[in-house]
């Protein structure tokens, strides 16, 4: 009788089945995971409540100040318009000047309170992560000094259109004189100022490379005429020729609203021997003293015609007024004139000699 044979047994495990050891190690990092999360979920929950909350005050911050902001150009706005409405609203108000105006400040405080804003609120979040902030402001710091020297001319560019906008220096539909170019102010910019020129043209001046600015429509301008007469009229009847002109023209539409004065006669400006120049001056609205004076020289003009007063250089010389020249049938004096003149003997032919006869024997 044959007995089976007994062999022993792989000690391996087989695939798919896991080692007793291997499942309580398993079971131990499950159970120091869950008593991380435990130990920490407070701090998460913590954390990320303050930083829903920084985002949500922010975001809340950064809407009201914009709609305060939009809200305030508005109403500048409307009141603008409404002024413009009424009879004295074209000398107090521009309203496109002041629109633009308004909307350039605005759209500087809304950004400038945004980037405050976000950037304080991301700055407060990164802190809430426990970053730290000191490397990464001072590379903040070197990457804006280094901007600032690449961008300088943008930056003073930019912050001189800022100053000239809160100080009101001009607006659209003044007349300045920026050093570089002058004209009428078409559109103000933080960076570049339109002007259209004389001819038409369209400067685009730069904030930073205007260094002066000469407004020529803000407050009054005035109106200078020079009356140039002969010396030998009479001064008192110009006065009063040129101040019944002047009285005329306050009274006449439109130079009635456009005056701001009374025509003022300031004397003589200059006295010579061949004329004399009477120097008159108005106060005029901003931008219209050229149309006065043109307006000032028609009336003095007329005046004069009618009064027989003649302006040096207006009329021509009549024929009645002309003098005979005496001396222009007189011949040139000539030194041959005198027979006893070095030059008359000279050209005096010689006398032929006496001829002269033998003697008799």
């Amino acid at each position: 009788m044959s007995w089976p044979v007994f062999l022993a047994a792989d000690p391996s495990p087989e695939p798919g089945l896991s080692q007793p050891g291997s499942l309580d190690e398993a079971a131990k990092q499950a159970g120091d995971a869950a008593g991380w999360v435990e130990q920490n979920w407070s701090t998460w929950l913590n954390t990320g409540l303050r930083i829903l909350l920084i985002l949500a005050i922010a975001i809340l911050l950064r809407i009201a100040i914009r709609r305060t902001l939009t809200k305030l150009i508005d109403r500048m706005n409307r009141s603008a318009q409404a002024v413009e409405g009424t009879a004295l609203g074209g000398l107090l108000v521009n309203a496109e000047r002041r629109r633009q105006r308004s909307e350039a400040i605005g759209s500087v405080l809304r950004s400038v309170a945004s980037f405050v804003i976000m950037g304080t609120a991301g700055l407060m979040i990164m802190g809430a992560f426990e970053i730290d902030l000191a490397p990464l402001l001072a590379s903040a710091g070197v990457a804006g000094v280094a901007i600032g020297f690449g961008a300088r001319n943008l930056v003073t560019d930019f912050l001189s259109g800022v100053f000239m906008i809160l100080e009101d220096q001009y607006g659209v539909g003044d007349s300045v004189d920026a050093g570089v170019a002058s004209g009428e102010v078409v559109e103000v910019g933080l960076r570049v100022t339109k002007l259209r020129g004389d001819n038409g043209e369209i400067w685009y001046v730069r904030n930073g490379e205007i260094k002066r600015i000469g407004n020529l429509s803000q407050g009054w301008a005035t109106a200078a005429v020079d009356v140039v007469i002969r010396p030998s009229e009479d001064l008192d009847r110009v006065r009063a020729l040129i101040t019944g002109v002047g009285e005329d023209l306050a009274k006449a539409e439109p130079w009635n609203e456009q005056l701001w004065g009374p025509v003022e006669i300031l004397g003589l400006n200059e006295v010579l021997l061949e004329s004399m120049t009477v120097r008159v001056t108005a106060k005029t609205m901003p931008g219209k003293a050229l149309g006065v004076e043109r307006e000032l020289r028609w009336r003095i003009k007329r005046a004069f015609d009618t009064a027989g007063i003649r302006i040096v250089g207006g009329l021509p010389q009549t024929a009645e007024e002309s003098v005979p020249d005496p001396t222009a049938t007189m011949a040139a004096p000539s030194a041959y004139a005198s027979a006893t003149s070095p030059q008359s003997m000279a050209a005096t032919p010689i006398a032929p000699v006496p001829s002269q006869t033998p003697l008799s024997k």
